[in-house]
């Protein structure tokens, strides 16, 4: 069963729109990821350079890094870009749940919280996904920050749910 809401978002689960926004995850998390890297080695360079062999400190300086470049990136990148660069890529844009534009600094920190840990990201996704709200495009922070991703330009094609017209029927035999 569907339902329609205000924003005309069918009430049905949408596989697509939600594998497209993790394909966009997923590349954003890649930049990120490089970065993050780049100044976990620079920062592990000066610690042995200094003579501090606190490698551990290291370690957790990473993931550390990885969650706040997340933040900082999605955040500036929503508010000033209108989405990511994975986003773009995957034809996605944040837009508030009212209509079209950009979104606040304040509605994009709220939407974006969840990202600076994986697991608090995954559970934002999967409480999204089964439960109902609104616009089923919406994970929980956007729900709370009154945003939502919407499609903008058609990147990944879902299968087509029906078959081709059969072939036309044999020309009679002649007479």
């Amino acid at each position: 069963m569907t339902t329609s809401n205000s924003s005309g978002q069918s009430g049905q689960f949408d596989f697509w729109q939600w594998l497209t926004r993790l394909i966009a995850y997923i590349i954003d998390a890649a930049i990120i990821t490089v970065v993050s890297v780049i100044i976990g080695v620079i920062v592990a360079i000066s610690i042995v350079l200094t003579g501090a062999f606190f490698l551990f400190v290291g370690y957790g300086l990473f993931f550390f890094t990885f969650g706040l470049l997340s933040i900082l990136y999605f955040i500036i990148m929503d508010v000033y870009w209108g989405a990511t660069i994975g986003k773009k890529t995957m034809g996605l844009e944040v837009q508030p749940e009212t209509g079209g534009g950009r979104i606040s600094l304040s509605k994009s920190f709220i939407r974006n919280i969840s990202k600076i840990f994986w697991l608090f990201l995954f559970l934002d996704w999967l409480i999204a996904v089964v439960t109902t709200g609104n616009d089923r495009r919406q994970k929980i922070t956007d729900r709370w920050g009154g945003t939502t991703v919407v499609q903008v330009k058609q990147v990944l094609q879902p299968p087509s749910s029906s078959s081709p017209p059969p072939p036309p029927p044999p020309p009679p035999p002649p007479t």
